[in-house]
Parts: structure tokens; sequence; C-alpha cells
């Protein structure tokens, strides 16, 4: 019996020891089930986060016109290939020319004015000089840039600085109605001085807006983003878009997937306008490697009326550009004593 009560003593002191120890486990065990039900692991969402990359937009911007750029002469001896601003596709708001150009000494574009509009001059290869008549004169090269906001007025001429085929792309986007006569102004860079970014096989050359969280320094009065890119084999590229804003694509070179996956191909000299959405998702599935511009830009939703080199918002307007011109007013008042040399 007095065995017994030993016992009883000891294993009620025993019992007594352990229970704060059972205690500190249940509440430990507890901590971790909540844990696990407020924090999950970070296996249990890499397929949400993944999914961003294979399906980046809700609402992705589908090609909605396929334009070919065909070859006619323009200039002096130049040969273009025009998409924006033929037949096919007047204008793309605020877009109103695209010429892919091709040129040799002698030919170029000689002496001619412009009103209402900017022109923005991207060298893809050789050497192209600009004189005006404020007397400024510069060459750019291959991966220059030229953005010339002609405002009220700039005559000036446009030709080859080397020898052999000089080739570029020409855009021109038009100015608000506000805008359309102010000072003529340039940004120009150099080829070193253009933002650049890479990521995944796609390179971008920004000369306008921003792509891979890199901005360009270039001031749009009217919002615009344009850019180059080459996007290596079996790369692909998912890049936003402002919302309302137009946007086309130009294939400078190479294959590639635009829009939807299961859209055909499409290729070299190509303009593609895009639809309304987000973004523009592009897939390279060739062996070569695939190279275009994006541009995009604000509308402008004001009338357009053009007469060649003069971009204004009426026909009087237009009547009123033509006799400044002739007459030396307005913004044109070197132009009767101006020759490029």
């Amino acid at each position: 019996m007095a065995l017994a009560r030993l016992a009883r003593k000891t294993s009620s002191r025993s019992s007594a020891k352990t229970r704060p120890l059972l205690f500190l486990l249940l509440l430990i065990a507890i901590l971790v089930v909540t844990a696990v039900f407020l924090f999950p692991p970070a296996t249990m969402s890499s397929s949400s986060s993944s999914s961003s990359s294979s399906v980046p937009f809700e609402n992705p911007r589908k090609v909605v016109k396929k334009v070919m750029s065909l070859s006619q002469a323009e200039g002096d001896g130049a040969t273009v290939r025009r998409s924006i601003g033929g037949h096919e596709l007047r204008n793309l708001d605020p877009f109103l020319l695209l010429d892919e150009f091709s040129v040799s000494k002698p030919g170029g574009f000689p002496d001619h004015p412009h009103r209402g509009f900017e022109t923005v001059t991207y060298m893809l290869d050789g050497a192209f000089t600009h004189q005006d008549f404020t007397g400024r004169k510069g060459t750019i090269r291959t991966g220059d840039v030229q953005w010339m906001t002609a405002g009220r007025g700039i005559v000036h001429s446009e030709m080859p600085a080397s020898d052999g085929v000089q080739k570029g792309l020409q855009l021109w986007i038009n100015l608000a109605s506000k805008d359309k006569m102010i000072k003529p102004r340039y940004q120009e860079l150099e080829s070193k001085d253009i933002s650049q970014a890479e990521k995944d096989g796609v390179k971008v050359r920004i000369i306008a807006g921003e792509a891979f969280g890199v901005r360009s320094p270039v001031y749009t009065r009217t919002p615009t983003m344009y850019m180059d890119f080459t996007m290596q084999p079996g790369s692909q590229l998912h890049q936003p878009i402002p919302k309302g804003w137009n946007a086309f694509v130009y294939i400078i070179k190479g294959e590639g997937v635009f829009g939807r996956e299961a859209a055909a191909p499409a290729s070299a000299h190509h303009c593609l306008v895009l639809g309304t959405g987000d973004g523009l998702s592009v897939w390279n599935r060739s062996g070569a490697r695939l190279r275009f511009m994006l541009a995009a830009g604000q509308p402008l939703n004001e009338l357009v009326v053009q007469q060649g080199p003069f971009v204004m918002n009426s026909r009087a307007q237009i009547q009123k550009a033509m006799e400044d011109y002739y007459y030396g007013r307005n913004g044109f008042e070197k132009a009767s004593q101006w020759s490029s040399t």
C-alpha cells in the first residue's frame, strides 16, 4: 500500500509537470494551422503569377486592318513604300502618313514646305542631311531620329549624305488646331542617346513613350508612343498601349504573329492597324529575327484637310497656307530668299 501511495504521488507530480508542455504544443499546432490558411505557400500562388505572362491582357488589341505598302516614286528620284496616307489607309488619327523611303544620290527630297503637323525621320541605314530656311543644318545617321515640329511653317530639304542606298522611315503626326501655328522646333537624338531596354529575347529602342519601365526623353505635343522592337526567334512581347489611343505596327523585317496567338503571321512591309484594347501581344515563331515599329497616339478628333505638305482644319486655312507660302508671310518670310546648298 505504501508503494501504491508512492506511485500515485509520483504519477500526479509527473502529470502536473507535463500539462504545461502539452498546452504549449497545442498552442504551436494552432498557430501553424492558422498560418497555413492565412498565408498559403508560394507554390499555391504560382499559377496566378505565371498567368500574367501567358494571358497579360483581359482585352488584347487585335489586327483589324492589314495594308501592304507598295513602292511609288516620290521627291526627286526617291522611292517610298507608303502605308498610311495611301488610298487604302488615308490616315489614322493622329497619324497622317508613314513612308519607308529608299534613295540614292543624286535623288532625294529637295526644298519643300510644311505647315500644321510634325515629321519624325528615323534612319534605318545610311545618312540624310537636313537644311532649312532658318539656317539650321545637320545630318542624321543610322539609328538617329529627328523630330521636327513644322508648326506655322518650315521650308527644308532632305538629301542623301553618303553613297549607296539610304533607308529610313518618316512618320507624319498631326497637330491640334491650337498648335498648328506654333513656332517650329526640333528634337534630335543620336542613336546612342535613344532610350533602350531588353527583356526575354526582346530588345526595344524607345523613340517616344515607355516600354519595359524605360521612358524616352522626347516631348510629344500630340501624345504619342513610337518604338522599334527586335524579337529573337521563340520570344514573345506584351506591350501595354494607352486606352483610347489609335495604334499600328509596321513590319521592317521578318515575320510574326500579332494580336492573338491563332492569327496568321504577317511579314515585312505590312502595316497592321490595331483595334481597341489594353495592349499588343506578339509572338515570333519563325527561325529569324523579327523587327517592327509600334506607334500609338491620342486621337485629336478634328477635321483633317490636307493639300500636299499643308495640313489644316478647313479649306480656307489651306488656301491661306498656300498664299502665305507664295507671298512669304506668317512664318514663310524667308521662303523666297532661301535655297538649300
